[in-house]
Order: structure tokens, then C-alpha cells, then sequence
């Protein structure tokens, strides 16, 4: 997860798309069974943020993400919070308090509790956020490694600190939930790199408001035996997030089974969001028409 992740749009083939019905409040195609969640670039072509929400609405999808919501004002919180629940969508998740990639800040484990406090400070001041927009899941990232602190020293302290977050956020029924990223495409020197880490600190951690976002892209590459994963960490896991392997494109575009994995998640009774991490393979509408087809086919099991 990062600030750029939102410029990677695209999508391929796929059946036509039914023209928007916005301005009725209504869908015009079936709603999917499980609430996917597409995000501002989806479905570039459409419009702007609101509108393409409502096209979103218009194909089915039942859920929406913005990473970035946190940094919108706060009349574009509430804009697009009263055109999801127009369209009887729900929220997922916003970066609750987001990270200096280019500077791999913040530390959670240093010896410096500096971080760790205005860690902290960003919770709090997202609970506002999260009211406003409906959210019950805010995305966080538990930092970077301190190479010359040992690593059990930075596990007890980012356990810590996430227990001291869980008591602010869990008084307002949200929970934080902790992503694991991988280390040999994206993110190398993150902490937190597997669900069974992030299994670890949410244990630790003890908290309602601390659980793991199980991007299955970061997991597939880091680990893979995902669904043994998923089944082992349940009771810990807050929110799921897809995107395939190699590429972070749509389901259908690399080695992932996502349609097991539906499966799998019915059977468990999952009825959280499901966040669509990833761009579209091809670029433009036929992107976007192909980005559809392949949530219908993996809904369809």
C-alpha cells in the first residue's frame, strides 16, 4: 500500500457496460454477492470521484476505498460519504495514518519514542474521519525496521504501541487493521511482512481495535499458501484486500485462484469489504469493462 498505488489504472475484454442511473439512486445491473470495493481510478473514464462511485453503484459493486481520504477536506469526506449510503454502498478503508515511503519513516520499534507518539497523534485524529465517512476499518502500516535495534526488541515495542491505539480507536467500534506488505517487489525494509507477523502483534497487541488487513497480493509473494494462512488467522484478520500475482492487476491476470479463494471466503460467511488493491490491465474503457467481467467470473462460484 502506498500513495502512488491510486495512478495505477487500467483493465482488458469484456461484456458491455449499462449506462449510469445516478440520478435514479438505483443500480441497473445485479449486485454482486460479496462487497468488492473499487477506488477512484477504477473507472477513470467516467467521471470524478462521485461519479465514478455511482457508476461503481450502477455495475453491481456494493463497497468503496479511498487510501488517501484522510488528506481530502473535510467537504469532500462528507460529499463522498452521502453518495455511498445514496447508493447503499459501504465504506472500507482509508490510510488512517500514512508513511514517508521515500524517507521509510516511521520506525515503530526505535529506541525514539518520537515516532510512536505521533503514530499515536494520527489515530486520534482519524476517529473524526472515520465517523464522517462511515468507516469502521482504517488501514495502518506498522513502519520500518531499525537495523540496529534487535528484532524482538521492535516486536514488543510495535506490539505495544498497537495495543495503546487499539484502546483509542476500539470505544468508537473501529479497529485499525495492519497490513503486511512484501519486501521483494514493493516495500523492502517494512516491518511487518507476512499475516503470520501481523497474527503475532494482533495476538499480542489484545485488542477489538487491532486486527490484519490480508492484501493477498503483498501475501502471495511474500508466502503464498494463502488460504491455509487465511484459515489459520482468522480470528484476527479485519479486512481483505485482492490483487494478482505478478502485475497487481485484476483477478484473471496472474496465478492467483481467486476463485477458490471466493469460495473459501463464502464459506467462512464473510460479509466485510473486499478491497480491489490493484490497477486494471489494459488501459481506458475496455479496461474497465474487463476489470467488471472478471469480478462477475469470480463472483459467479
Amino acid at each position: 500500500m502506498s500513495v502512488s498505488r491510486r495512478t495505477v489504472l487500467a483493465g482488458a475484454a469484456a461484456a458491455p457496460l449499462v449506462a449510469s442511473s445516478a440520478a435514479r439512486g438505483q443500480s441497473n445491473a445485479a449486485r454482486f454477492s460479496l462487497h468488492y470495493a473499487p477506488h477512484e481510478g477504477s473507472f477513470a473514464s467516467r467521471g470524478n470521484r462521485l461519479e465514478q462511485i455511482a457508476f461503481a453503484a450502477d455495475q453491481g459493486f456494493t463497497a468503496w476505498e479511498d487510501n488517501e481520504a484522510a488528506g481530502r477536506s473535510i467537504d469532500e469526506q462528507v460529499a463522498m460519504a452521502k453518495a455511498l449510503s445514496s447508493r447503499g454502498m459501504k465504506m472500507g478503508v482509508f490510510v488512517a495514518s500514512m508513511p514517508k515511503w521515500g524517507q521509510s519513516r516511521p520506525i515503530l520499534g526505535a529506541n525514539d519514542g518520537a515516532e510512536r507518539e505521533a503514530f499515536l497523534a494520527d489515530i486520534r485524529a482519524s476517529i473524526d474521519v472515520a465517523k464522517r465517512l462511515n468507516a469502521t476499518r482504517m488501514t495502518v502500516v506498522t513502519g520500518f525496521l531499525d537495523p540496529k535495534v534487535p528484532l524482538d526488541i521492535q516486536t514488543a515495542r510495535v506490539i505495544d504501541v498497537m495495543r495503546r491505539a487499539g484502546d483509542i480507536v476500539a470505544p468508537h467500534d473501529i479497529a485499525m487493521v495492519m497490513e503486511p506488505l512484501n519486501t521483494r517487489t514493493n516495500h523492502p525494509g517494512v516491518y511487518m511482512q507476512s499475516i503470520a507477523q501481523g497474527y503475532a502483534v494482533a495476538r499480542g497487541a489484545n485488542s477489538p481495535g487491532v486486527k490484519i488487513l490480508a492484501d493477498l497480493y503483498h501475501e502471495q509473494i511474500q508466502s503464498g499458501n494463502l488460504i491455509p494462512t487465511l484459515d489459520t488467522c482468522w480470528n484476527e484478520i479485519g479486512y481483505i484486500q485482492f490483487g494478482d500475482n505478478p502485475g497487481r492487476n485484476e483477478p484473471g491476470t496472474g496465478e492467483v485462484n481467486f476463485t477458490n479463494i471466493v469460495r473459501w471466503l463464502r464459506q467462512r460467511a464473510y460479509a466485510g469489504v473486499i478491497g480491489m488493491e490493484h490497477g486494471n490491465s489494459i488501459k481506458g474503457r475496455a479496461g474497465e469493462e474487463r476489470l467488471i467481467a472478471a469480478y462477475r467470473t469470480i463472483d459467479a462460484v
